[in-house]
C-alpha cells in the first residue's frame, strides 16, 4: 500500500512538473508572440509616417495663409483655411491645357502600350521562333540602356517625320514596343504567359480555336490583372515623366508646368514684394504638388483592391 501511495505521489508530482513546464512555454510563447506583434507595429508605423510625412506636409502648407508660416504656434493645422494658393497655382500652372496635354498623350500611349506589349508578351511566352532568344535579349536591354542614350537618335527621327510637338512623338513608340517603359511591361506579360498552363491552349484547340480566338478569348480573359497593373503603371510613370515632353513637346503637362512654376511664379499679377517672400513660394509649390498628384491618389482610391490584387499575381511584388 504504501508503495502504491509513492507511485501515486511521484505521479501527482511529475505531473505538476510538466504541466508547470507547459505553462511556462505557452506563457513564453505568447510573450513572444505579444513582442514580435509591437515590435511590427512599431515598423510598420514608422515606415509609413515615412511615406505619408511628406503628403502630409504638402497638404498642410498648401491650405495654410502665408502669415501663419511665420506663427511658431502653428504647426501642422492651421488657425484656418485659405484657398488662395490652389487658385494662384492653378493659372501659374495653366492647369486646364497642361491637364488636357496631359491626358492626351498619357491615356493613349498607355491603352496602345497595352495592346502592343501584351501582344509581344503573348508572342514570347507561347510561340517559338528563330532568334526568340535574341529579340528578347534586346527588349530586356531596353530596360537597362536609359532613355537619354537614345534621345539624340529618336530627336533626329522625329524631326525628320515631323513628330515634334506632336502627340505621335508618343504613340508611335508605343505602337512598335518602344515607348516608355515598354521593355518591362512585355517582360510582365511574357512571365505572366508563361505561368498560364498548355492545356488551355489545347483545349482551346480542340473546340476549334485558332491562334488568334486562343489570345483573345482564352488568355486575355485570364490576363486582367496582368493588363489592369501595366495599365496603372503605365498611366503613373507618363504622368510623371518629364524627359519625354521636356524634348519632344513645346506645350506644357503636368510634369513640365510644375518644373518651370517657380520661373512662371514671378509673372503672377500682384507678385510685387511676395517674389521675396520664401512662405508666399513655398505655399504655392506645395498647392501645385497637391494638384499635380490629385488625379492619380483620385484613380488609385478607386482601383486600390483591383491594383494590389494584380501585383500580387503578375509576380512583381518588390
Amino acid at each position: 500500500m504504501q508503495k502504491l501511495r509513492g507511485h501515486v505521489l511521484r505521479g501527482h508530482v511529475l505531473r505538476w512538473h510538466v504541466d508547470k513546464y507547459i505553462r511556462n512555454g505557452t506563457l513564453a510563447k505568447k510573450s513572444k508572440g505579444a513582442l514580435w506583434k509591437v515590435t511590427r507595429g512599431l515598423l510598420l508605423f514608422g515606415l509609413t509616417f515615412i511615406l505619408l510625412y511628406p503628403m502630409l506636409f504638402m497638404m498642410s502648407n498648401s491650405f495654410k495663409p502665408v502669415a501663419q508660416n511665420y506663427d511658431p504656434s502653428v504647426i501642422w493645422i492651421p488657425k484656418s483655411f485659405t484657398l488662395q494658393n490652389f487658385a494662384d497655382a492653378l493659372q501659374v500652372m495653366q492647369f486646364g491645357p497642361s491637364l488636357l496635354n496631359t491626358f492626351s498623350i498619357n491615356i493613349v500611349t498607355a491603352l496602345i502600350q497595352l495592346c502592343s506589349c501584351t501582344v509581344a508578351g503573348y508572342g514570347f511566352a507561347r510561340f517559338r521562333f528563330k532568334g526568340r532568344g535574341a529579340a528578347f535579349a534586346a527588349v530586356l536591354l531596353t530596360i537597362i540602356v536609359p532613355p537619354q542614350v537614345l534621345s539624340l537618335s529618336m530627336y533626329k527621327t522625329f524631326v525628320d517625320l515631323k513628330l515634334i510637338d506632336t502627340v505621335f512623338a508618343f504613340h508611335v513608340p508605343a505602337i512598335f514596343g518602344q515607348g516608355l517603359k515598354s521593355g518591362l511591361y512585355i517582360f510582365v506579360f511574357r512571365q505572366f504567359f508563361r505561368g498560364l498552363p498548355a492545356e488551355l491552349d489545347d483545349a482551346a484547340t480542340v473546340d476549334g480555336c485558332g491562334t488568334f480566338g486562343i489570345f483573345t478569348r482564352i488568355m486575355i480573359p485570364n490576363a486582367t490583372p496582368a493588363i489592369l497593373t501595366v495599365f496603372l503603371f503605365s498611366i503613373v510613370w507618363q504622368w510623371s515623366d518629364f524627359y519625354g515632353p521636356a524634348m519632344y513637346m513645346d506645350k506644357y503637362t503636368i510634369a513640365t508646368a510644375l518644373y518651370n512654376f517657380k520661373i512662371n511664379l514671378q509673372e503672377l499679377p500682384g507678385m510685387g514684394n511676395n517674389i521675396w517672400d520664401p512662405f508666399y513660394i513655398s505655399t504655392r509649390i506645395q498647392a501645385a504638388c497637391l494638384l499635380s498628384v490629385a488625379p492619380l491618389l483620385v484613380m488609385y482610391a478607386f482601383l486600390q483592391k483591383r491594383f494590389v490584387e494584380g501585383v500580387e499575381r503578375t509576380g512583381i511584388v518588390g
